[in-house]
C-alpha cells in the first residue's frame, strides 16, 4: 500500500497486518497480493514523480521489491507470522504446468503457517508494464486468477473508495451498491497512483466469481474493513459466487493466452454452447494466428468470443482442409473447451 506521492502508508500496512493476524487466529488460510514496489522503488531512486517509461518502472521495481518485502516479513515477525515472497509473470499462468506448480506451491507455503505475499515481477515483465499484456494488466485480476487457482473461499479487493459506486467519485448522487448489479453501475477511469480503476476491479470481481469464488470490493482506507467484508457486514460491494468451473476450465477461461484465434458460423454456434459439441472444420469461416496443435486458441462467432479451447490442429492444417476428405476430425474436442457465453447443458 502507498500513499498518494508513491511512499509506503506505513500506518495501514500495520493495521493490514494486525487484521491478518487475527484471520489466522480464527484458522483462516491468508494470501496477500501486494502492489508498492514501484512507488517505493521510485522514491529510492530519486523520481520526483512516477515513471512512465518501461525501463525506468522496471528498474524501480527492481530497488523497491527487496524494500517491500523486507518491510512486509518486519511487519508480519513482529506480529509472530512468516511470510514468503512470491513474484508471478504471465507466463506463470500461460503455461499450464507453471500455473499447476504455482499453485502446489502457494498451497504449501499455507500449509506451512505462512502468509505468500505475492506480487507482479515488474523488474523483468514489460507486458504488463504497458497494460498490453494478455492475462492480467493489474494487480486485482491477479489476485482474482490467484482466488481461483487456490480454490478459495473469498476475496476481498481493497480500494480508495467505499466500494462499486453508481457512478464516478465526486458525481452528484453517487451511492454505494451493496451487492453488485451491472446494471446500476457507471464506472470511471484508470487510478491514478496504480493500473486498475474500479472497472479493473469489478472486470477481476467477475472471473473470481465464475470460479466460485465470493468477492467484496472494499474501502481499505477504513479501519477494520478486512475483518468486516470476511465477517459479512455490510460495507463495500459484495459479488456473490456462481457455480464453480473446475481447474482446467479456470485455466482455459482466465490464465491461458489464446495463440490464435478461430471464426466460426453460427451453427457450430449453436452446436457447441448448446448442444456440448466439438468444434468440426465445416463450422469455421476464418484463422487468424500461427497456432500450433496444443495451443490454446479463442473461438468468435460474428465478432464475439464465445469460447476457449485447445487446437487439436494447427492454423495451417485448418486452412489447408478440403470439405470432403472422408470424416472431419475435432478441431477442438468438446472435453478441451469452456465456453464464455453460457453453459452448455
Amino acid at each position: 500500500m502507498t500513499r498518494q506521492d508513491g511512499g509506503v502508508a506505513l500506518g495501514r500496512l500495520g493495521r493490514l497486518t494486525e487484521q491478518i493476524l487475527a484471520l489466522k487466529t480464527e484458522g483462516r488460510e491468508v494470501v496477500l497480493v501486494t502492489s508498492g514496489a514501484i512507488g517505493l522503488g521510485a522514491e529510492r531512486l530519486g523520481f520526483t514523480r512516477r515513471p512512465t517509461s518501461v525501463f525506468d518502472r522496471q528498474a524501480c521495481a527492481a530497488a523497491g521489491q527487496g524494500a517491500l518485502m523486507a518491510l512486509y516479513a518486519s511487519l508480519f515477525s513482529h506480529a509472530g507470522m512468516t511470510t514468503g515472497q512470491v513474484l508471478l509473470t504471465e507466463d506463470d499462468f500461460a503455461d499450464r504446468r507453471r500455473h499447476v506448480n504455482l499453485s502446489g506451491t502457494l498451497q504449501r507455503l499455507l500449509s506451512l503457517g505462512a502468509v505468500p505475499i505475492i506480487n507482479q515481477n515488474d523488474s523483468v515483465s514489460a507486458d504488463e508494464l504497458i497494460l498490453s499484456g494478455n492475462i492480467f494488466g493489474d494487480n486485482d485480476r491477479l489476485a482474482a486468477l490467484v482466488a481461483a487457482g487456490l480454490g478459495c473461499d473469498a476475496l476481498v479487493l481493497l480500494t480508495d473508495v467505499d466500494g462499486v459506486l453508481t457512478a464516478p467519485p465526486g458525481d452528484q448522487g453517487a451511492e454505494r451498491v451493496s451487492v453488485f448489479d451491472d446494471d446500476a453501475v457507471r464506472i470511471g477511469g484508470l487510478s491514478e497512483g496504480g493500473r486498475g480503476g474500479m472497472g479493473a476491479k469489478i472486470s477481476a470481481a467477475q472471473v473470481a466469481v465464475q470460479a466460485g469464488v465470493s468477492v467484496v470490493i472494499a474501502n481499505g482506507f477504513t479501519d477494520g474493513a478486512l475483518l468486516a467484508a470476511l465477517s459479512g457486514a455490510d460495507v463495500g460491494t459484495f459479488f456473490p459466487a456462481s457455480s464453480s468451473m473446475n481447474r482446467r476450465r479456470q485455466w482455459l477461461a482466465f490464465a491461458a493466452a489464446p495463440e490464435g484465434v478461430i471464426d466460426v458460423n453460427a451453427g457450430a454456434r449453436d452446436a457447441m454452447v448448446h448442444r456440448n459439441a466439438s468444434l468440426l472444420p465445416p463450422g469455421i469461416v476464418g484463422v487468424t494466428g500461427d497456432f500450433d496443435a496444443g495451443d490454446v486458441v479463442s473461438v468468435v462467432c460474428d465478432g464475439q468470443a464465445i469460447a476457449r479451447g485447445v487446437s487439436v490442429l494447427s492454423a495451417d492444417a485448418i486452412r489447408s482442409y478440403t470439405p470432403g476428405e472422408g470424416k472431419s476430425r475435432a478441431v477442438i474436442h468438446r472435453d478441451h473447451v469452456v465456453i464464455l457465453v453460457g453453459e452448455a447443458p
